[in-house]
């Protein structure tokens, strides 16, 4: 009997077999352009030949595709949410593209909001749902240097792109093949503009165009590419996977709020431990995380890569039951050794305590991160306090232990201590254990745990000895 997943790659290999070679898809000949397009030649998939149906399609998105359509524009579903279909897979989010300009859209609906600069946005919104509206994205000529509706740095990267053009302009300017299929409540056929199913079929990640080009325009589609590749269970054609070592530095100049952004889509989404070594191995994760690249690579105990990879299992396998997880506790993870290093080095040479050591390393730590990932200021304090919790997770006598069960960040600072319990093993597992003891015991018990440590639960300088002194006989005195 076939796995879900086995009959899922089944049905969409046998239905682009079955379109590939049907009647029912239609070569369409594409208007000439000024311009020599980077497109194959488009296929018109009918409806009897397709598994897209509107039963399949959002309520809100089938409304917005009709009040446009009756408006007078051409209006479509675009890109991931037509890809997901086709691959037996529920699409979280709808988008829609037009040849309505955002003004114009505004105009067809009262609940409406136009949002971005770098790329104008409408946004409809239906209660909680937001149904996202872009217009048709046209080519950059020489005299959009100084327009205000679009520019580029001179990497190459796109800054501002509000060029609008057609539905083939559009098709070029996507990123992936598999996201350049277009579907239409005009005719309810599937619009493939970049052979879109067949690399389905291939399970292939493929960018339209000259890679270098395509990166440079937009260097987080390079992030796209490996977390597509890993939550479509896909490869990344090879000429897409060439240029990423090289360009990768291009991360850079990206802004650090939209990379916070991409970070939860790679890291909260159910694969964080594939993008993670996938990150790693093309040399992505030392643009982003510089600081863990070098702890990493330093790692001759595999300490470092064997708690990162438990606390990016566990985020997987929270996200798979839909329980929540936390940013938060995932940076605490990734950036804990590079904390740890920097502490030990400042305890060596400035001669600081070990708890001023630790806030000061924290403090750096992130403050460097967040000039490349804006960790927003509710994550990072929750960060801090895992972290300092650490040393005093070991100070349990008297009182101590009862006081810190009754913290708010106790649990998060002691699943953290499990990780590296499990990646260090000696006194940590001990100490572990014990936690793990005392919150499963009563108050009773909790107290005989404590008395057991004695004095071993509070970290004490030992007081030295003076030595010995000799009495001297009465009388006697120190000049003899």
């Amino acid at each position: 009997m076939l796995t879900r997943s086995t009959a899922i790659i089944s049905r969409v290999l046998d239905f682009c077999r079955r379109t590939l070679g049907s009647k029912s898809v239609e070569s369409v000949a594409q208007p000439k352009k000024s311009r020599q397009s980077i497109l194959p030649e488009l296929k018109k998939i009918s409806r009897d030949a397709h598994s897209v149906s509107r039963k399949d399609i959002s309520p809100n998105a089938l409304k917005v595709l009709y009040r446009l359509k009756d408006a007078g524009y051409e209006a479509y579903l675009v890109g991931g949410c037509i890809r997901d279909i086709l691959l037996g897979l529920k699409p979280k989010d709808f988008d829609v593209v037009t040849n309505a300009h955002p003004e114009q859209v505004r105009q067809v609906f009262k609940n409406c909001r136009l949002i971005g600069r770098r790329f104008r946005l409408a946004h409809v919104v239906f209660g909680r749902e937001v149904i996202e509206v872009a217009t048709f994205r046209g080519h950059h000529t020489g005299d959009d240097e100084t327009s205000p509706k679009a520019s580029q740095s001179d990497a190459g990267q796109i800054l501002r792109d509000n060029v609008y053009g057609t539905i083939e302009e559009d098709a070029e300017r996507r990123d992936f093949s598999i996201n350049a299929l277009y579907y239409s409540v005009a005719d309810f056929a599937i619009y493939d503009f970049a052979n879109g199913i067949e690399a389905i079929a291939q399970r292939k990640i493929e960018l339209i165009g000259d890679p270098e080009t395509r990166y440079r325009e937009d260097p987080v589609r390079m992030l796209r590419a490996v977390r597509f590749a890993t939550k479509l269970n896909m490869e990344i054609a090879p000429a897409s996977l060439e240029p990423i070592k090289e360009l990768a530095v291009l991360l850079k100049n990206i802004p650090a709020a939209r990379l916070f952004e991409e970070f939860l889509k790679l890291f909260m989404a159910g694969k964080a431990f594939d993008n993670f070594v996938m990150l790693n191995d093309l040399g992505i994760l030392k643009q982003l995380l510089p600081q863990l690249a070098k702890v990493l690579k330093q790692d001759s105990s595999g300490k470092v890569f064997t708690m990162i990879t438990k606390a990016m299992q566990d985020t997987d396998q929270r996200v798979a039951v839909d329980k929540p997880v936390t940013p938060a506790f995932t940076f605490a993870a990734l950036l804990w050794y590079p904390v740890e290093q920097r502490a030990q080095k400042l305890l060596v040479e400035s001669g600081l305590n070990e708890v001023d050591a630790l806030n000061i390393a924290m403090m750096e730590i992130l403050d460097e991160v967040q000039r490349s990932i804006a960790i927003p200021k509710r994550f990072s304090l929750t960060i801090k306090d895992i972290w300092f919790l650490q040393g005093r997770l070991s100070k349990r006598a008297g009182r101590r232990a009862f006081k810190l069960l009754e913290q708010t960040k106790f649990r998060g600072a002691y699943d953290f201590l499990q990780l590296r319990a499990q990646a260090e093993g000696g006194e940590l597992l001990e100490l572990a254990n014990w936690w793990q003891r005392f919150q499963a015991d009563d108050e009773a018990g909790r107290e005989i745990l404590v008395q057991n440590l004695g004095k071993e639960g509070i970290e004490r300088r030992p007081r030295r000895r003076r030595p010995p002194t000799k009495r001297r006989p009465p009388g006697s005195t120190t000049n003899g």
